[in-house]
């Protein structure tokens, strides 16, 4: 060790020789450091007799003045400080992080009060359910989760435009401030009637808009909708409905139809498959034309949501520009999710490629697919077996008897006139127009008869039907896949310690680690591989760690 500094503890890092300089002694090596994200580290190079690096804390003005060069700095990198600033401010929030919306319940009332808690957002999984289903979360969030960050799920249903009306005016009674809009292709009269509800100025003569929205997508061209005034036509429709007065109407104009758009890259569920590393950079690029098209007074955000589970992952995504990270198939498998645990316990083995597409239930004629676990089911085979058949044929009297025969045994396990009676009570109740739409076109008949197999096939699911288990239709990207490998021989691999807070602040703990190790190789310091890794903490090591 050099004589110049005998103060310094002798446990070298990267060392060349043992006449490196040294670690300090507050720290076991460059692991712990790294790990210690509050802190400001300097490390030190002798570059003039390349025997290796040292490391000192708050900078070391002793190994400076013998070394004559300065350090390498690294400053603190908190996981509050990762993301924007302006939306955690906006929606109330420790982290620039939430839980998408998973449809069914799945995204439960206890995965919503477990994230806000915790200074994150959730969204409850309204897309599914009934308009009495998402009352009772309503009534139950809106008591627990008074003061605290929540929203809820407004899903874009083409063919069945009277349900999301209903599940907009339910969001607008119950004075819910946050949506998160997903799906859409087009804008919807009661997404907009949603967003421009209750807008006014305030005593300063901005305009406010209490109802926010954060819209999910995965084509630039929808995202333009999304960061653009809700459209003229709408606006005036509203007018005339009652819904807005004249001068709202104006002041609706001057607004984004969201502020947050979330860039939807290759998740389970609904899914365009994109790459996020060209999904990302396009979207915020667009927010910036946007931004100076429109000179909204409020700062157009772009976050970014599939694929992310670990915390490489929402390194990168951070490290990218994004506002803020959206993890959505690994919540499916936390303990807080409406999943069943044989569900859990599937997801839990899954793999990167164990995924496939199938047609979506609420966009089955559309053709648009889901992306779900293939692994242990047979429900995207025989999904897609549905979607060639309602392509083939207009009626299911024209379907070939060998057809008909292996849906009534297989898929249905019932006459298709019994699968039609109850498919058509089902509709009677919740959209009577879908049923006088398929008694007049044999062909709708079909389509609703198909999407009843797939509705249920998520229930089956979520509820662990027995003897169905082929048929479980379970969303799931490769996300899953990545985290099952990064918790793999850890205490996170069992699903019963996958708490969704635990995820979540494991996610963005460790990104704010291995963007403190990015940062030292970006400057031109090797860190050895075994400092380079970040494994899942307890919840006890976590609370010790987070500042």
């Amino acid at each position: 060790m050099s004589a110049t500094a005998p103060e310094h503890d002798a446990r070298a890092f990267g060392a060349a020789s043992e006449d490196a300089l040294h670690v300090s002694g507050q720290f076991d090596g460059l692991g712990e450091a790294l790990r210690q994200v509050d802190r400001t580290l300097c490390v030190y190079r002798n570059n003039s007799t390349k025997l290796g690096m040292g490391l000192a804390d708050e900078g070391d003005g002793t190994l400076e003045a013998a070394l004559g060069e300065k350090p390498v700095v690294l400053p603190p990198c908190l996981p509050s400080d990762l993301g924007d600033p302006s939306f955690r401010a906006d929606h109330g929030l420790k982290y620039s992080y939430y839980a998408g919306s998973m449809a069914n319940g799945i995204a439960t009332e206890a995965l919503v009060e477990a994230l806000g808690r915790a200074g994150m957002l959730g969204f409850f999984g309204a897309a599914g359910l009934s308009p009495a289903r998402i009352e009772e979360a309503l009534q139950r969030l809106t008591k627990s989760m008074a003061g605290l960050p929540y929203g809820f799920n407004l899903i874009n249903t083409p063919q069945e435009s009277l349900w999301q009306e209903q599940v907009a005016s339910l969001y607008i009674k119950y004075d819910i401030r946050l949506v998160e809009a997903s799906a859409y292709l087009a804008l919807s009269l009661a997404l907009v009637r949603y967003r421009t509800h209750g807008i006014h100025r305030g005593e300063d003569g901005r305009i406010i808009a209490p109802n926010r929205v954060i819209a999910k997508v995965s084509r630039a061209e929808v995202a333009q909708r999304f960061f653009a005034p809700p459209p003229a036509r709408m606006l005036k429709k509203l007018v005339k409905n009652g819904d807005l007065t004249e001068e709202q109407a104006e002041m609706a104009a001057y607004i984004p139809m969201a502020q947050d758009l979330t860039a939807e890259a290759d998740s389970g569920g609904h899914t365009d498959h994109r790459s996020a590393l060209a999904l990302l950079p396009s979207l915020l690029r667009l927010r910036d034309e946007m931004q100076a098209k429109y000179d909204f007074d409020v700062p157009l955000r772009v976050g970014l949501g599939g694929g992310v589970s670990t915390p490489g992952s929402a390194a990168a995504v951070f490290a990218m520009g994004a506002a803020y990270v959206v993890t959505g198939s690994v919540n499916q498998g936390s303990v807080e999710a409406g999943s069943c645990e044989l569900v859990k316990a599937m997801l839990a083995e899954a793999a990167e490629t164990d995924v496939a597409v199938a047609p979506a239930a609420d966009m089955f004629e559309m053709g648009v697919t889901v992306q779900v676990l293939k692994k242990g089911t047979r429900f995207a085979e025989r999904a897609g077996k549905l979607y060639d058949l309602y392509k083939s044929y207009n009626d299911l009297d024209a379907l070939p008897a060998e057809e008909r025969k292996k849906l009534e045994e297989v898929q249905f396990r019932a006459p298709l006139e019994e699968v039609w009676a109850e498919t058509r009570a089902f509709f009677l109740e919740r959209d009577p127009s879908q049923v006088k739409r398929a008694e007049a076109n044999p062909r709708h008949k079909m389509a609703l008869v198909f999407r009843s197999y797939l509705g249920q096939s998520s229930n089956w699911a979520l509820h662990g039907v027995k003897g169905r288990e082929e048929d479980y239709q379970i969303w799931c990207g490769p996300a899953m896949g990545a985290f099952n490998v990064w918790t793999n021989g850890t205490f996170l691999a069992e699903p019963a310690n996958r708490h969704v807070t635990t995820i979540a602040l494991n996610t963005l703990y460790g990104a704010a680690v291995l963007l403190r190790v990015n940062s030292l190789r970006l400057q031109g310091v090797p860190v050895p591989p075994k400092d380079s890794h970040f494994a899942p903490m307890t919840d006890e090591e976590l609370e010790a760690c987070l500042p």
